[in-house]
């Protein structure tokens, strides 16, 4: 009985110590950081607040016990911090376990007030132990900017730079209403999101200064993420619409244009601009009625262009990649069609083609389909274009197929040609052509356009 009882004491005696961790005092002893700075990008006011988490460490081998860790702005500072589930700005006497962690959240919350511009919001997050003091930086881009909520915008208005717009549940612009945007306005869109025109919408940002429609989260980790909201949606109303030195990304589908033009104008004229990273199409158009200049659309899930039921489609200079290296795409890029078909029924309309100067290319072998299902006319204009294509009938008028153009450095987004590039003096004249003057003149960077051009929407310099 005494060996069994001596044991016991034994097991108990040494779960005791286990249970009581050492704490070094050493002033050597230090934490480390996930990040020594935690940044936050713009942070809108009415969206509410911004979260990010902080990974603390404790690398040691015994315990270290924080005297405290708190806000240098303390209770005037537009951060919280929350450690444990304790919402606060300061926490005395916290202990972390040798090779532990604890995860503290750090939220923050900016009221700009009346700035009209960006501006930074700093604030440190302070660590003291054993005498040693640590600091995390924290700094967050705030501004304020207009928020529409499922507003229908009835009159007449001008968007311009001063401050962004934010679209929560879509936007209407009316019937007969005008919606001009002027160079460098930034459109953000809460998540599904769109902007549907019943009436008309002029965006005219400039070389050096274009207009953005993007999504409202602008952190680093979404950056290219595509899907995020809507598009821009012209509706059978809509007419007389022009898109110029715009930049559209990370939508479901940038632009949809659902109609042909009931007017003696073309229902979208979209020029010197790019459309990327849309998760199902860059433009999709139903019987639609569009011409398009010096363009570039890239890295789309499904299409650049989707374009079926007919219509009435001008693309002069636009380079169309679908390299697709986050997508694993098996449509082709640009695809035309006079039917359009569901699982219950099949339309056919009048079909219009010209496509001069562009570039068509992609990692699939056919990258331009145009498919004619009907007895409808069908009038296609397709000359000097470097395409990638099984389909031998594309080499007539000048065309140059499954010849790389030789972008410099696409995974990096650079689409301009190499010296060497087979699309460099391939592009006929458009000096005859009624948009010349107006957009083909020059290039997507603004380089004047000299003929022979080169294909795509870039001159070499």
């Amino acid at each position: 009985m005494r060996l069994p009882l001596a044991i016991f004491l034994m097991v108990l005696i040494i779960s005791a110590c286990r249970k009581e961790e050492i704490i070094t005092r050493n002033s050597s002893a230090k934490l480390s950081f996930s990040s020594d700075t935690i940044l936050f990008d713009t942070v809108f006011t009415s969206i509410g607040s911004t979260t990010r988490r902080l990974k603390v460490y404790n690398p040691n081998k015994n315990a270290i016990r924080i005297s405290s860790i708190k806000l240098s702005g303390g209770a005037s500072s537009p951060y919280q911090i929350n450690i444990n589930g304790q919402a606060t700005n300061q926490l005395n006497d916290l202990e972390i376990s040798g090779k532990d962690s604890i995860n503290i959240f750090i939220k923050v919350s900016i009221n700009p007030g009346s700035a009209m511009l960006p501006f930074i919001v700093s604030d440190s997050l302070l660590f003291s132990t054993n005498g040693n003091h640590q600091v995390v930086q924290l700094a967050a881009y705030g501004q304020n900017a207009n928020f529409l909520d499922a507003q229908t915008i009835s009159q007449n208005s001008t968007w311009d730079d001063s401050l962004p717009y934010v679209i929560y549940n879509s936007a209407l612009v009316e019937k007969d209403i005008t919606l001009n945007i002027t160079k460098g306005a930034r459109i953000y869109f809460h998540k599904d999101s769109k902007l549907f025109i019943a009436g008309t919408l002029k965006v005219k940002g400039s070389v050096g200064d274009s207009v953005t429609f993007s999504s409202d989260r602008t952190e680093q980790i979404y950056r290219d993420e595509p899907g995020q909201w809507g598009g821009l949606h012209f509706l059978k109303s809509s007419k007389s619409n022009s898109i110029e030195f715009t930049s559209i990304k990370n939508a479901l589908t940038g632009i949809r244009v659902d109609s042909l033009s009931e007017n003696n104008e073309p229902k979208l004229i979209l020029a010197n601009s790019i459309l990327k990273n849309m998760e199902v199409s860059g433009l999709m158009l139903y019987n639609a009625d569009i011409k398009a200049f010096n363009n570039l659309i890239y890295n789309c899930g499904q299409y650049l262009i989707y374009a079926v039921l007919g219509g009435n489609y001008d693309f002069k200079q636009n380079t169309l990649a679908g390299l697709n290296f986050n997508f694993p795409r098996q449509s082709p890029a640009v695809y035309f069609s006079d039917n359009y078909q569901t699982e219950s029924s099949s339309q056919s309309a009048e079909l219009k083609i010209e496509l001069v100067n562009n570039i068509v290319w992609g990692s699939l072998d056919n990258e331009l389909q145009i498919d004619k299902k009907n007895t409808l006319p069908l009038n296609i204009r397709l000359q000097n274009n470097l395409i990638k294509s099984n389909n031998a009938s594309f080499t007539e008028n000048g065309n140059l197929l499954n010849t790389d153009p030789q972008f410099e450095d696409p995974r990096k987004e650079n689409y301009h040609l190499k010296v060497l590039s087979p699309a460099i003096n391939k592009g006929i004249s458009l000096t005859g052509d009624p948009y010349f003057h107006s957009y083909l003149f020059q290039d997507l960077s603004a380089i004047s356009r000299t003929f022979p051009s080169e294909q795509g929407c870039y001159e070499i310099k």
